[in-house]
């Protein structure tokens, strides 16, 4: 008997993966039925969407602001998608903001096949690395679900809210849900994210109606990393949209990716400006060490700025790294200091929320630490903190009052006396002046530094340019 059993569970495990792929084309079919064939489609709307990865203090949501106008039409043969958003500044403006704008802020987002771009004007700017993502989403839309489960040797399997089906399209997992009516309900996907690792990307539709003669959800929803960046009423659909499909112009097709690129400028004496892109560090030489300040964007950002550092100060390793605040675009590159030993300098509240989102799997694209991991070790700043070390003195600050982030922190070396900041000021371009919310969070860190009563010569701000003290008053209106 017991040897009938060991032949039995294998070949009934064999089946039931049979009768789930069965299962799978039958929903599918009749879902595809149920909710009506469409070619290509365009659904408008208005809600509103999310500041990604901008909260105010770790443990919130990120601030939505008012979406106005959304428009997106996707041609499914080709696999293409314009996505087009006018999102309006609120007032008061939510904390936490990632780059202030004021009045309305559009944006068009395409993507063709294995091709992204943006679209600015009659400009196209290639967007290389959001060519998997932007694909990723035709699969997340209800019909685009439907006909990517299809293509895709989908399997079937009961769930709480209906049937789930379940399909890989290339290195991702796509999981929705299809109610007893035939509409999809819900559609979850995962994403590397560096901050997060495998981040959950989660969409939900309801309140289904009929547009001539295809049924499509009037209420979605859309959640990242368990944050909302999305909230749409959809207010018109219209499908077998002529010209839908896109073509990638010639100048997306035969972009290459920028080179990342640190390059140094000397402030002081065993003080260096590494700019080359959008986001800046400062390497800071100590006599048996090096500390870094700030770790943006991406694995590849820090691991350029941690090349540059090691050319200037040979033989000394990093031992610090200087962390400003959580938001995403100044963190995502901390966890590639953490794989080369250093110990992370940071606001108090940061902790808990990089040791735990630090534990999430990184299968989809595992960087340095996932690859060899080891334990980060932390120094948390509550008010200040001084990292002082034979002469040397990096002084830092919370820059208290901020409306931009509750935990940032400035930095001020007294002996050379300057300040290194990050998103509060960022230098306007020669003759031009600081737009209004800008102005406002770069009030707040002028009162900071008049209240420690600070000695300041020289501006290392974390985006822009290094500039004069003397070009910071100026620009709020007070030089």
């Amino acid at each position: 008997m017991i040897n009938r059993l060991r032949i039995l569970i294998p070949v009934f495990a064999l089946v039931a993966g049979v009768v789930s792929a069965q299962d799978a084309k039958s929903v599918l079919q009749k879902a595809s039925s149920a909710m009506g064939n469409a070619n290509s489609i365009e659904y408008s709307g208005k809600g509103q969407a999310g500041l990604i990865g901008q909260s105010f203090t770790p443990t919130v949501d990120w601030p939505m602001v008012n979406v106005t106008t959304y428009t997106r039409t996707i041609d499914y043969a080709s696999h293409s998608s314009k996505e087009e958003m006018t999102r309006v500044e609120q007032t008061p403006r939510p904390k936490g903001g990632g780059a202030p704008f004021t009045g309305e802020q559009k944006q068009v987002n395409m993507v063709s096949g294995q091709y992204a771009w943006n679209q600015a004007g009659n400009a196209a700017q290639p967007a290389l690395a959001a060519a998997d993502e932007r694909q990723l989403q035709i699969w997340l839309t209800p019909h685009g679900f439907i006909k990517g489960a299809m293509e895709n040797n989908a399997t079937a399997k009961n769930g709480k809210g209906g049937t789930d089906v379940t399909f890989m399209s290339g290195k991702y997992k796509v999981v929705g849900t299809i109610n007893s009516q035939g509409m999809v309900t819900k559609v979850d996907t995962w994403t590397p994210n560096p901050v997060l690792g495998d981040m959950l990307l989660e969409t939900m539709y309801s309140d289904y109606k009929d547009f001539s003669g295809v049924k499509f959800p009037t209420h979605i929803v859309q959640n990242q990393g368990g944050h909302p960046v999305l909230d749409l009423t959809v207010t018109d659909v219209k499908t077998n949209v002529a010209n839908a499909a896109l073509t990638a112009p010639d100048a997306v097709k035969n972009a290459k990716a920028p080179p990342v690129v640190a390059a140094s400028q000397k402030l002081a004496d065993g003080v260096w400006f590494v700019g080359g892109g959008s986001h800046n560090s400062v390497i800071i030489e100590y006599p048996a060490f090096i500390a870094v300040v700030e770790a943006p964007l991406s694995e590849e950002r820090s691991l350029a700025v941690i090349a540059e550092a090691k050319k200037l100060v040979p033989n000394k390793p990093i031992k610090y790294l200087i962390n400003t605040h959580h938001h995403w675009d100044h963190s995502s590159g901390v966890r590639t200091y953490v794989a080369e030993g250093a110990t992370v300098i940071t606001s108090e509240m940061n902790k808990a929320y990089y040791e735990k989102d630090w534990k999430a799997p990184r299968t989809l694209d595992p960087d340095m630490l996932a690859k060899s991991p080891k334990k980060a070790t932390f120094i948390t700043v509550k008010d200040s903190y001084s990292l002082t070390d034979g002469g040397r003195t990096l002084d830092l600050h919370l820059t208290q009052g901020d409306m931009h982030n509750a935990g940032i922190l400035f930095g001020y070396m007294p002996k050379e006396k300057i300040l290194i900041e990050a998103d509060d000021f960022t230098p306007p371009a020669p003759g031009a002046s600081l737009i209004p919310t800008n102005m406002n969070f770069g009030n707040i860190l002028l009162d900071n530094v008049q209240r420690l009563k600070l000695d300041v010569q020289t501006i290392a701000p974390l985006h822009g340019r290094v500039v004069p003290y003397s070009e910071f008053p100026k620009a709020l209106g007070k030089g």
